[in-house]
């Protein structure tokens, strides 16, 4: 239930208008709690390890019926959490970090469960122990997953299933549309991807009605609506590099971050 409570609370933080410096608001304080509970769940790995190979060395007198029906009456309590975070938006990343950290209680009150058995049964002690590390491998791969998830959005990555590569060439090879450079694909938080982009439009096109074109292109295919395009009209005839008849750089981007997508027209006279 502290897992619920901390997702309202980073909910609610990260619903805050923008303000001040903070021009996207506070979105990201959902992927920092994200991140936390992955380097939580990491941590809490590293001890339940250390632990668990101590009791395998020298296993304790573990009382079975106890260990039962406190496993038990804990499977009933995160069954009762997951059911209530299941119903949630599991976009957010905080949410999904939150159902994870549940789901990994659920399943080492299970496993307990089943250890209690085990030592009731056949009085074999060290399967409270053995059953502790298969926890952590379970606690380790949720862990590792958000850290690494939150990780990439911190780092500007563009989102998972996104390849900016593929989008470049998307959009070079629209109508009228001459290059494409310093290309931009992230995410301000989890489900909000965003674009940003220096459009070189043919000379004598309508470059509002271009950049309305890729919007629409970045929004339908990709289901990209936070973008901003600058467009701006290729250097004309006048600015050729002599013999190839293909504009020179214009004044702008001279150095520019990130690879160049050029129309299919522009790549056979760079051939």
């Amino acid at each position: 239930m502290r897992s619920l409570a901390k997702v309202n609370r980073a909910m609610r933080l990260a619903a805050r208008p923008a303000r001040a410096g903070y021009t996207y608001g506070l979105k990201r304080t959902e992927i920092l709690s994200a991140q936390a509970n992955g380097l939580t769940l990491l941590l809490l790995s590293a001890w339940l390890t250390y632990e668990a190979v101590r009791r395998l060395i020298e296993p304790p007198q573990v009382t079975g019926g106890l260990v039962l029906a406190t496993a038990l009456a804990g499977v009933v309590v995160n069954l009762a959490a997951a059911w209530l975070m299941s119903k949630a938006n599991r976009s957010s990343l905080d949410v999904e970090g939150a159902f994870r950290h549940i789901l990994t209680d659920l399943y080492a009150f299970i496993a307990t469960a089943i250890a209690g058995v085990i030592i009731v049964v056949t009085g074999f002690a060290r399967a409270d122990a053995i059953a502790s590390l298969a926890v952590v491998a379970l606690m380790l791969k949720a862990g590792a997953g958000l850290v690494r998830e939150s990780g990439r959005i911190f780092l500007e990555a563009a989102p998972a299933g996104l390849s900016p590569d593929k989008i470049g060439q998307a959009l070079a090879g629209r109508p009228h549309v001459s290059e494409v450079h310093d290309l931009h694909i992230w995410q301000i938080t989890s489900g909000m991807p965003a674009a940003s982009a220096h459009v070189l439009v043919d000379a004598g096109r309508d470059c509002h009605a271009v950049r309305q074109d890729l919007e629409h292109v970045l929004e339908v295919d990709y289901e990209i609506t936070h973008t901003t395009l600058q467009v701006d009209h290729a250097p004309g005839s006048l600015l050729t590099i002599q013999g190839t008849g293909r504009p020179a750089a214009g004044p702008h981007c001279g150095d520019s971050h990130g690879p160049v997508h050029r129309s299919a027209r522009e790549a056979a006279i760079d051939e």
